[in-house]
């Protein structure tokens, strides 16, 4: 009888041990349901600025750390290749044509002023929205550039905190030149220049005929001179009044709805936006919050404070750059300090490539992007849209690792939805792709088979994963035309266009194989690539789904909506008379 009852209890215990020593290892990650968020997104920034990357001239010790400590994606890719329509489909998971957030004009593709209507429109939800609703502090520090309000001063309907942020400091602008009035201004500079021409041709006819009338000349009477010497001034007053106060209208600072700083001074910019983001992690430390640090590193007119000049070899850029990324390990020790390196994932990534362009005479005031073609505001060469990607989160991410699968921007949203315990929204459609599986290796491939680059509402290339293979085909069917002949960017324009004279259709496309050729320097044909029909077929099928996926809606960077509107403008005093610094006086 013992026998038959050691035998029976040893055939219930003997499973249940099995069960345990089989069952796989616990991770952090079946522990922290909900881990803080901390996302660190650079403006401007090349690939190739980065020492991770390749570069080896310009010090990014802590951006490094972060790659050696987690993950680092060699084919991270923005939805666009300016901030705003970026940025728009960083936040929502979607291609920014599905928001209205990219453009059909050449010269305005970007919010243009505080003081417009245009915006992330209010029906769009933010992985920010979800996160506080699922019970996380949220908060964005630095750039915004998505637009503040729609029909009245203070509506905010755009606004940061009307996008699932608890809390905002930072510029609802874009840091531009004209935010410091030691640099050239370089805010719609060729526009400018052609209303100030105008303005001096009308005053000039304006005189002459006042002379012409006081000598007897010239019979025409005062009434019509009357008339005209009233049209130059309104046409002055029509145009100055915008951008004769570009650093008062766009340069401002806010803290959640009210205006800090107009204009902001810039001196201080930087100590102001570290100081904001460590203080956000130590208040909210206690509780899972989402913390996005939108640099105004990397972007004209490169603050940088006075014991980083100098110090790099590429100049005013380099330092910028060596600065933001001391910001970085601030941010990084704060982190260490509160004890949250283990409960936190932290992400780092430039919005698009650098500003080849972007030149003073002989300075280089933008990025470089290594090994790729092109740049900023080309939609399809790689230059324009290959970025940083870097994870980390000790204990359920692998530590020095690369991953060369394609990825975008748009992935965060889902990611990030997905760790919060969060449901991604059902009634639209969502681009990005949940990234964890990768990060964490269980899945070799990303989810990504069909990637689209748009140049504004342009398609202007499509890349196919062909994961059977591992070839990654890239088909160009706009390209810009560069200038001067020979150059890799549009010199003679400042930013490459998307359509018009300035562009190139490609009927066949041009086709590239970026795992063969990632420069993009040697297009493919049918007498060099027996697959060139089938790839090209298989690309066009999917342009074809994928448009069918798209739905019209409200242009938000229309010309209505991008022009200066004096009853839209943020003010902290009465408008016109709109100037302060709380900071200081705090």
């Amino acid at each position: 009888t013992s026998f038959i009852l050691l035998c029976f209890r040893t055939s219930l215990v003997t499973p249940l041990i099995l069960g345990l020593l089989l069952q796989p290892p616990l991770t952090q990650l079946s522990i922290i349901t909900q881990p803080n968020i901390v996302l660190l997104m650079a403006d401007d920034l090349g690939i190739g600025d980065v020492g991770c990357y390749g570069n080896d001239t310009i010090r990014t010790p802590n951006i490094d750390r972060l790659a050696k400590e987690g993950v680092k994606l060699t084919q991270h890719v923005a939805a666009a290749p300016l901030c705003t329509p970026s940025r728009a489909a960083f936040l929502t998971g979607r291609y920014p044509l599905r928001s209205g957030m990219d453009a059909i004009n050449n010269n305005y593709r970007v919010i243009f002023w505080n003081g417009g209507s245009g915006g992330l429109p209010p029906n769009e939800t933010t992985f920010a929205k979800i996160l506080q609703q699922q019970g996380y502090s949220t908060g964005l520090i630095g750039k915004w550039h998505l637009g503040v309000n729609c029909e009245s001063r203070n509506d905010h309907c755009h606004h940061p905190l009307n996008h699932g942020f608890d809390y905002f400091y930072g510029m609802p602008f874009t840091l531009i030149s004209d935010c410091q009035p030691t640099e050239t201004p370089e805010m719609d500079r060729a526009f400018r220049r052609k209303l100030w021409l105008s303005t001096q041709m009308i005053g000039l006819v304006t005189l002459t005929a006042v002379l012409g009338r006081l000598t007897g000349l010239i019979s025409v009477r005062w009434k019509m001179l009357t008339c005209l010497a009233g049209f130059s001034v309104l046409f002055f007053i029509s145009w100055f009044s915008s951008y004769g106060f570009v650093q008062y209208w766009n340069c401002i600072l806010m803290r959640n709805h009210e205006v800090t700083e107009q204009p902001m001074v810039t001196d201080r910019t930087t100590s102001l936006i570290l100081r904001e983001s460590i203080s956000f992690i130590e208040r909210y430390k206690h509780k899972p919050f989402l913390l996005f640090l939108s640099f105004l590193h990397s972007h004209t007119p490169l603050l940088t404070t006075e014991k980083f000049l100098g110090r790099s070899s590429h100049g005013l850029y380099g330092d910028n750059v060596e600065e933001m990324d001391w910001m970085v390990g601030q941010v990084l020790d704060a982190i260490d300090k509160e004890a949250l390196k283990n409960t936190t994932l932290v992400y780092f990534a430039s919005d698009h490539g650098g500003w080849l362009e972007r030149q003073e005479g002989k300075r280089q005031l933008g990025g470089w992007n290594g090994i790729y073609r092109g740049g900023k505001a080309m939609g399809g060469w790689e230059g324009g849209i290959r970025v940083p990607g870097i994870f980390r989160w000790p204990g359920v991410l692998p530590t020095g690792t690369v991953i060369d699968e394609p990825t975008s921007l748009m992935d965060i949203y889902p990611t990030v939805v997905h760790l919060a315990g969060g449901m991604l929204p059902q009634d639209r459609v969502i681009d990005g792709r949940n990234l964890m599986p990768l990060l964490r290796g269980t899945v070799e491939h990303s989810e990504h088979e069909f990637l689209f680059h748009y140049c504004g509402i342009h398609l202007h290339a499509v890349r196919w994963h062909q994961k059977d293979s591992g070839a990654i085909w890239k088909a160009h069917y706009v390209t810009p035309v560069f200038r001067p002949s020979g150059a890799g960017g549009c010199y003679d324009r400042g930013f490459c266009p998307c359509f018009g004279e300035g562009v190139i259709h490609h009927n066949p496309p041009l086709l590239f194989d970026l795992s063969r050729d990632p420069s993009e320097a040697n297009p493919l044909s049918p007498d060099t690539e027996p697959l060139f029909d089938i790839v090209i077929k298989q690309i066009e099928r999917a342009i074809e789904e994928h448009r069918r996926t798209l739905t019209p809606v409200p242009e938000q960077l229309s010309m209505y909506n991008i022009i200066w509107k004096p009853w839209l403008q943020p003010c902290c005093g009465t408008f016109p008379f709109c100037w302060c610094d709380k900071e200081g006086d705090n």
